[in-house]
């Protein structure tokens, strides 16, 4: 394994972490429904990846124009995912919402660059794609009785899902893991073409983050009806989205889609164990034995054989 490769790994780790703090994040504002914490996170925080990438994005107009229809698809998967994983949480509960979501993610990446790329997936990727989805089952099975939930990219309210609406939720929870999946192979695919790094996340994410402004202007009155509240929506916006996207554009240049989804299924345990340690909530054996075989996903991936053809080596002019 090369240090990039290396390095690139430990920046989606961090990610993750950042991640799974936005579950705990959002008890502190409780009366904030999901879909404006999502849009203001996601929203707010992808505009400031744009304003980040500015001047890369203008040097970089002559690139992105023949690939502005790649710019699209990412801006709208950016402005589904939020949408749809709070939906699903809402409508199927939050167990089956939430490992839908997440355990779909790596295995729809994993078919993007299969079937649009060419690219063959490693049998390390399959072996650390299969623990990280049942290690997510065990998790979100776990019983962490009112404690903030595990969470996907962009954090979880805890409500559980109405009777009968578990089919819907589902549906949702799959739309959601394919536009995870797809932002990150279309951010992964600019960067492989020779757009900087900074460009291609300001393009996807600032694109995605405007499609959010209608949205967050319908649902966001919560955020500032309280100083508590606007301080949740802006460390959602700031830290785990804005910080964490710095994070997972570096190690999407130098890893593939797939690899970075995979790491990412990290964040539900990260998530469960804030909420053990800071909410005080009680983790079954289940869910232990959860985070033990998620651990064993970075292992994988981290002793794994650099998959050179899975992806390609990043381009020399990415900074």
């Amino acid at each position: 394994m090369t240090d990039g490769h290396r390095a690139g790994l430990l920046a989606i780790a961090v990610t993750s972490l950042l991640w799974g703090t936005t579950g705990t994040a959002a008890t502190f504002a409780p009366d904030v429904g999901p879909l404006a914490v999502g849009a203001a996170a996601l929203g707010i925080g992808g505009l400031l990846q744009a304003v980040v990438g500015a001047r890369s994005l203008r040097a970089s107009a002559p690139l992105l124009r023949p690939r502005r229809m790649l710019v699209l698809v990412g801006a709208l998967a950016v402005a589904v995912y939020p949408l749809a994983f709070y939906t699903a949480m809402h409508t199927a509960g939050v167990a089956v919402g939430s490992v839908v979501s997440l355990a779909s993610a790596p295995l729809a990446s994993g078919v993007l660059e299969r079937a649009l790329d060419r690219h063959p997936l490693s049998r390390w990727w399959v072996l650390a794609a299969v623990l990280g989805v049942l290690g997510s089952v065990l998790l979100c099975l776990s019983s962490v009785t009112g404690s903030p939930a595990p969470d996907g990219p962009h954090g979880a309210d805890g409500t559980a899902g109405a009777p009968g609406s578990t089919t819907v939720g589902v549906a949702l929870g799959l739309v959601a893991g394919a536009s995870y999946a797809v932002y990150s192979w279309a951010s992964r695919r600019l960067m492989v073409d020779g757009v900087p790094r900074a460009a291609a996340m300001g393009a996807v994410f600032g694109g995605g983050g405007l499609l959010l402004v209608p949205v967050l202007a319908v649902t966001g009155a919560p955020l500032i009806a309280s100083a508590q509240n606007a301080a949740v929506g802006a460390y959602m916006a700031l830290v785990p989205m804005f910080l964490g996207y710095l994070l997972f554009g570096y190690g999407l240049s130098r890893v593939p889609a797939s690899t970075a989804t995979t790491v990412t299924l990290t964040e539900p345990a990260v998530a469960t164990v804030l909420a053990v340690l800071v909410v005080g909530e009680r983790l079954t054996a289940v869910g232990w034995a959860g985070l033990g075989v998620i651990a064993l996903v970075l292992v994988v991936l981290a002793v794994a054989p650099t998959n050179t053809t899975a992806g390609g080596p990043p381009d020399r002019r990415q900074r």
